[in-house]
């Protein structure tokens, strides 16, 4: 049973609205809070921050508590930060070096997050359904994630905050 995609375009004139601080703390949680609300059928959407090299430690999110840390060379936020390219997983259970931290989630969209060139982070979003994530929806989420990078204050190395 294949869902309809949210109007991308609108979701992202809303989002531009709603980041209205340069903060990356605050922008981070209104992002992740907002793609959960209006995106269906998500379990969990978060931020994961490159703080350490080759490392992605949790950032905030919405949903059940998450794995952390994550290295690049595990799983599907590791294979996106590593190859600096979305991942998308209609069946995380076949990710042989897959990370479940919740059972429920059955496939999984990772969306690197970048500054000028430079990986800041990855936005996770994990789905209870199978095959939850369309090219539309890959191509959507992209365009928030090139929103909210737009709109935020990105520090250049998040050790040094």
């Amino acid at each position: 049973m294949a869902s309809t995609a949210p109007d991308y375009a609108l979701l992202a004139r809303q989002l531009e609205a709603l980041l209205d601080s340069d903060d990356w703390l605050v922008n981070t949680a209104q992002a992740c809070a907002f793609i959960m609300q209006q995106v269906p059928e998500l379990n969990w959407a978060g931020f994961y921050l490159q703080r350490q090299p080759e490392l992605l430690t949790l950032g905030p999110f919405q949903g059940k508590p998450a794995c952390n840390p994550i290295p690049f060379s595990k799983g599907v936020c590791g294979a996106a930060a590593r190859g600096r390219q979305a991942q998308r997983v209609d069946d995380v259970h076949t990710v042989a070096d897959h990370i479940a931290c919740d059972a429920a989630s059955n496939s999984e969209l990772v969306v690197p997050v970048m500054r000028e060139g430079t990986l800041w982070g990855v936005l996770d979003l994990d789905s209870p359904r199978h095959a939850r994530f369309s090219d539309e929806d890959q191509a959507g989420i992209e365009g928030l994630v090139a929103i909210f990078v737009e709109r935020t204050n990105l520090p250049d190395h998040l050790t040094s905050q």
